[in-house]
């Protein structure tokens, strides 16, 4: 369809060309969407070693979707299966170890290097003549007409779409740009992120562990290294910061003990600020919010981007059995339906994530005895440590089809 004025039309614009709206580009593909993916960087940037050394937990709900859209096969040698996890406060020597034994022998998840998916996702798209990427670009209005949404670029192009879907992430401009507003809250930490070579395998276990400062994780990589995430005190951080590699690396043995022996660091460190930010709703006419625009979540429990990929999914079905009976995908029945699918889910994971880091950030003693009761509590009961372990692949809940099992 092209509007009078030759101004191309897509069924679907994404705004973000990163890991979710590529994601959700892809598996909009097999519907038989037009899509338009608009991007404020060259996508040729985003792939660059130095733009992002942070890695993702893929939850076992995630990679079957990967799995059905082809991209598995591309990500797979760079992504290191999960097999145990244990979770601990760093003064207590109680601690949950979740087992992937216990849950039927798959992995609980993989760790797969940001650069991997980036790449995998952007070669899914490339050459698609359902794709059109507009790369560099940027939205610069947005409005309604003739039963479609009008888009003006920044450089003067326009385009029409039926829904426009944002995926720009927590600070999304083009959210502001449709009038709605996001809570948010500032976390007094800074993450931590760099990978590290060690002596001692992982044999696939992630740890994590709490301190008074902020929460450590440290997640297994293909050979014997590992990425850390360190959620430490703003302050703090600065000074890790001013630390050379070495004497990093001797605080992180600080901090872990001799668990994988000596460690020295593999190139470069990240240092991202933390910011919880919830959208006031995640639809508006002929938009919808996916991903970190909808709500983005404290990294703790390394789930914001499968809860990102819950949200892709869901909107690509919604979409799907729209076109498949040929009725618009950008209706507003259409959209209300994906906005209450996600919208517990994107609750309950803000306040289990905002709750577990304010919990263990407290130094109070009954808080502490209480934390660790919990803990216990967990580690006896087998039927609900199984439940959590589920919850964290990713494969409890109404799930969209292509998460299903």
């Amino acid at each position: 369809m092209v509007g009078s004025d030759f101004t191309p039309f897509f069924d679907v614009a994404i705004a973000g060309g990163g890991l979710t709206g590529l994601a959700l580009a892809a598996a909009l593909v097999p519907s038989g969407c037009r899509v338009a993916v608009i991007e404020h960087a060259p996508l040729a940037n985003l792939v660059e070693p130095a733009h992002d050394g942070r890695v993702t937990a893929v939850a076992r709900g995630s990679q079957r979707l990967l799995a059905r859209l082809g991209l598995w096969p591309k990500i797979a040698p760079d992504a290191e299966p999960i097999l145990e996890i244990l979770v601990g406060e760093a003064s207590s020597p109680i601690e949950v170890h979740y087992d992937h034994r216990e849950v039927g022998g798959e992995p609980l998840g993989w760790i797969v290097p940001n650069r991997s998916l980036r790449l995998a996702l952007q070669a899914a798209v490339r050459d698609r003549p359902e794709v059109a990427v507009f790369a560099p670009a940027r939205i610069l209005h947005a409005a309604g007409e003739a039963g479609t949404l009008r888009l003006v670029l920044e450089d003067g192009r326009t385009l029409r779409c039926a829904l426009l879907a944002v995926c720009e992430g927590r600070l999304s401009p083009t959210r502001r740009l449709l009038g709605i507003g996001a809570r948010r809250y500032v976390y007094p930490q800074l993450a931590i992120v760099a990978t590290l070579e060690h002596e001692r395998p992982h044999r696939g276990r992630a740890v994590e562990r709490f301190f008074p400062d902020g929460p450590f994780a440290i997640l297994p990589m293909r050979g014997r290294r590992s990425s850390i995430v360190w959620a430490l005190e703003t302050a703090k951080a600065k000074a890790i910061r001013e630390l050379d590699g070495d004497e990093f690396a001797a605080e992180v043995e600080e901090r872990f003990g001799d668990l994988l022996g000596g460690v020295s660091l593999l190139g470069e460190r990240w240092y991202y600020p933390l910011v919880l930010v919830e959208a006031e709703r995640i639809v508006a006419p002929r938009a919808a919010l996916v991903g970190d625009a909808a709500r983005g979540i404290h990294p703790i429990a390394g789930q914001g981007w499968n809860l990102a990929l819950r949200d892709v999914a869901a909107l690509a079905q919604v979409v799907a059995e729209q076109i498949a009976v040929g009725l618009d995908p950008g209706d507003p029945l259409a959209l209300e339906r994906y906005a209450s699918w996600r919208r517990f889910d994107g609750l309950a994971l803000v306040a289990v994530t905002h709750g577990i880091d304010r919990l263990f950030a407290n130094d109070l003693e009954p808080l502490k005895i209480l934390r660790n009761l919990g803990l216990a509590l967990v580690e006896r009961l087998p039927p609900l440590k199984r439940f959590f372990m589920r919850h964290a692949m990713g494969v409890l809940g109404e799930l969209p089809q292509a998460m299903r099992s």
